[in-house]
């Protein structure tokens, strides 16, 4: 996260990742305030063992393209909906990386869709984890035919 006060929005991402048992890292480390410090903790972020990284911002929404820009992992940027712009100006800074340098981008506040899509890259290699999505999927439709009006 960019801010602690990104947290709120984060949150649903860390609960779907925990509840997939998938071991996370969670940090707050600003591109703007802290750039050596997040440029450094995501040209290593391989090194320690992640796979993907989720990274949420409001405003300039910087974090996740600097974080792509140094590392080669897929990178998915959640934009935090801002008192300024209501979160666009995050989603376009976002969304609009050079080529070359991609950023997976959800809806704003998309966290646990970010959460899901993670858990989807992971599911590639890993059996298990396929099957959990599989029935995640499968209760998700379930609910949604139960529904009555």
């Amino acid at each position: 996260m960019g801010s602690s006060s990104d947290y709120e929005v984060m949150e649903p991402a860390i609960k779907t990742l925990t509840e997939f048992g998938i071991e996370i890292e969670k940090r707050v480390i600003s591109a703007h305030r802290a750039p050596h410090a997040l440029i450094e903790w995501a040209s290593t972020a391989e090194d320690r063992g992640l796979s993907v990284i989720i990274a949420g911002a409001g405003g300039a929404a910087h974090l996740a393209g600097v974080i792509a820009g140094v590392t080669t992992l897929p990178v998915i940027g959640v934009p935090v909906r801002s008192k300024t712009l209501d979160g666009l100006d995050s989603l376009l800074s976002i969304v609009q990386m050079p080529s070359g340098i991609p950023v997976a981008t959800v809806a704003i506040n998309g966290a646990k869709n970010a959460a899901l899509l993670a858990v989807e890259m992971l599911a590639l290699g890993n059996a298990e984890l396929k099957r959990q999505l599989l029935e995640f999927r499968r209760k998700q439709t379930e609910k949604v035919l139960a529904t009555t009006i």
